[in-house]
């Protein structure tokens, strides 16, 4: 297949972009805006023959549309994604995750091209910490910030595209990735670049927090599985069992790190904070067999830590940009 993958140059599509060099022969033509979470670093070392780059934006119709006409399929992870950037100012999530999302519902629809839209679990709002539920392809939409309301409203225009007009997608709402390179105003990498500095990671609140970790080779896989087997309309929830708080988390970043585990601090929380995500994927595993590679987050992240220290000059370049940001507002 020709396959169109928006945001190819971020963390999850970039990710996405080398599981499908290395596990198909597809051919992929990469679209992204190259904002600040973009890298074309990122697809360094990729076959020409197999990726092509296109720098472009998703709301830009008539870019869009001539690279729509030439696929098979569109996978759709473009997106602005940071709530902290969410709540500092929201408009740029409106344009890239409503209007982007939009153009390219259209241009599928023009072309009779099958589509795959990425989105997240933060649609549906945050759960109880003590609560025994995950989320499940049922769950009501309870977004809480700009970024999470903005991919919930993406999540029901593609919806009403399959219904309206036929349009052949998916959609899959993923957990919190965590793997090679992502951004260093991320969690999980922040806090690994900060130990190799020589930084004291930082925690929100006291880092009670529950999120549900997967990491972004198995989410690659899961989305391919998708794309080969799912069923037109149908929506799969990606999660690999891996609830941990956010304190477990600093604590064994420290560890794996070789530090003392309590050589970090607390920061002011963020506004909205919200409590837990949680993920039940029995569809997705049950209707069409896929199983996650990285069944121990403990492995996960070791290899992701083992990835950032190999490739500084990668994050390197954005860090003190990041740190000064977040310096500002007491965190």
């Amino acid at each position: 297949m020709k396959l169109l993958v928006t945001g190819g140059a971020g963390f999850i599509g970039s990710n996405f972009v080398h599981h499908v060099v290395e596990h198909t022969d597809h051919r992929v033509t990469v679209l992204d805006k190259l904002t600040y979470a973009g890298n074309r670093a990122s697809l360094a070392g990729l076959p020409e023959d197999r990726v092509a780059f296109v720098r472009g934006d998703i709301a830009d119709a008539a870019v869009v549309d001539s690279l729509v006409a030439d696929a098979d399929a569109v996978v759709h992870y473009a997106a602005e994604s940071h709530n902290d950037n969410s709540l500092h100012d929201p408009r740029p999530f409106l344009d890239t995750n409503i209007i982007g999302t939009y153009t390219l519902l259209e241009a599928v629809r023009r072309h009779g091209v099958r589509f795959h839209h990425i989105s997240t679990d933060e649609v549906y709002g945050d759960l109880e910490l003590d609560d025994p539920e995950r989320f499940t392809e049922s769950t009501p939409y309870n977004p809480s910030s700009p970024y999470s309301s903005t991919k919930a409203g993406s999540d029901l225009l593609v919806r009403a595209w399959v219904r309206s007009f036929g349009v052949q997608a998916t959609i899959s709402n993923c957990s919190n990735n965590y793997g090679p390179y992502q951004h260093v105003e991320k969690f999980i990498p922040r806090q690994i670049t900060n130990v190799i500095r020589g930084i004291r990671p930082k925690l929100y609140g006291a880092g009670l927090n529950v999120r549900d970790w997967i990491h972004a080779d198995d989410h690659s896989s899961a989305v391919l599985t998708i794309l080969e087997k799912g069923r037109i309309g149908e929506t799969y929830l990606i999660g690999a069992d891996g609830e941990k708080d956010n304190k477990t988390v600093v604590e064994l970043i420290l560890t794996l790190m070789g530090q003392d585990p309590d050589a970090y601090e607390h920061v002011t929380d963020r506004a909205g904070h919200d409590l837990r995500y949680a993920i039940d994927s029995s569809k997705l595993r049950e209707e069409l067999g896929w199983m996650p590679k990285y069944g121990d987050f403990e492995a996960g992240l070791r290899a992701t830590i083992d990835w950032y220290r190999e490739h500084e000059d990668w994050w390197a370049p954005s860090k003190d940009g990041v740190e000064a940001f977040y310096a500002e507002k007491g965190q």
